[in-house]
C-alpha cells in the first residue's frame, strides 16, 4: 500500500522511536529541523506526532513538551506498531510476550467458535485449511493460509471485540507460524493438529476445540523457544510470506 505524505512522516518517525534512535524520555527534534529533514510543511508534522500519541509512542504537555515514552506505553495491538518492531528486529521480550497472548486469548476464542460458527464461517477455515494442505503436499505459501485458519476462527466467535482484535494479531501470529514454518517438517507435523481443532469446532464441542488449540499453542511455543535458545537469526516479516518447496 502507497501511504501518503502524512502517512511516511508518520512511519519515519515511529520506526526511529521503536528502534531506539529517539530514548525514552528523550525529545525528538524541533518542528522545523524536522521539516527541513523530511521535507514535509510543520501541519505535517504536527499531524504524525498527534497520530505517534495516540498510539502512545510520545505524550506531550506544558513545561515538558514533546516526549518519547517506553514501549510498556505503546499500543501493541496496533499494525502500525507491530511493523516497526518487526522492521526494527524481534526480540525475545516481544515474542514472550506473544507467546503468553495467545494462550490467553485464543483458547477462550475457539470455545467461543466452537459454539456459534455458523456453516460460512466453518466453510472459510475449511478453504484455509485447503491451502495449508496444499501447501504442504505440492509446495506454495503456508503462513498466509495459516493465517487465515486462525483468523477465521476467530470472526467464528461472533465477537465483534475479538474480531477487530483478530486484525491486529495478524501481524503477531505471523511472527510465531514463520517460525515455526522454518522448522524441519514443522507443517507437515502441525497440519493434523489444525485438523483437530477444526473438527473440533465443525462438531462444536468447546472443551474437545480447547484441548486441541492448546496443544497447537504449545507446539509453537517449543519453536519459538529452541530458536531463542539456540540463538539463530529470527525471521524477517518484512518480506514475503516464506514458500514450502514441494515434497
Amino acid at each position: 500500500m502507497i501511504k501518503n505524505v502524512h502517512g511516511n512522516t508518520v512511519d519515519h518517525l515511529g520506526e526511529a522511536i521503536v528502534a531506539g534512535r529517539y530514548a525514552a524520555g528523550a525529545s525528538i527534534p524541533p518542528e522545523p529541523v524536522l521539516c527541513l529533514e523530511l521535507g514535509v510543511s510543520r501541519t505535517v508534522v504536527r499531524e504524525a506526532v498527534k497520530s505517534l500519541i495516540a498510539k502512545g509512542l510520545m505524550t506531550t504537555g506544558p513545561k515538558v513538551g514533546t516526549r518519547v515514552l517506553s514501549s510498556d506505553h505503546w499500543n501493541w495491538f496496533d499494525p502500525d506498531v507491530i511493523a516497526w518492531q518487526t522492521k526494527a528486529g524481534l526480540t525475545a521480550e516481544f515474542l514472550r510476550d506473544l507467546q503468553d497472548l495467545r494462550r490467553v486469548v485464543e483458547p477462550a476464542a475457539i470455545r467461543l467458535a466452537a459454539q456459534r460458527a455458523t456453516a460460512q464461517d466453518i466453510a472459510e477455515v475449511e478453504a484455509a485449511f485447503a491451502g495449508m494442505k496444499r501447501a504442504v503436499e505440492s509446495g506454495g505459501d503456508y503462513v498466509t493460509f495459516d493465517l487465515r485458519f486462525h483468523q477465521g476462527l476467530l470472526n467464528a466467535c461472533r465477537n465483534r471485540m475479538l474480531m477487530q482484535m483478530s486484525k491486529a494479531l495478524g501481524a503477531l501470529l505471523r511472527t510465531s507460524f514463520e517460525i515455526s514454518t522454518r522448522r524441519k517438517d514443522g507443517p507437515l507435523r502441525s497440519l493434523p493438529l489444525h485438523r483437530e481443532v477444526l473438527d473440533a469446532v465443525v462438531a462444536h464441542d468447546p472443551d474437545r476445540a480447547e484441548v486441541a488449540i492448546r496443544v497447537l499453542i504449545d507446539g509453537a511455543h517449543a519453536d519459538i523457544e529452541e530458536v531463542l535458545t539456540s540463538r539463530r537469526r529470527l525471521p524477517s516479516l518484512n518480506n514475503p510470506a516464506s514458500q514450502l518447496k514441494a515434497a
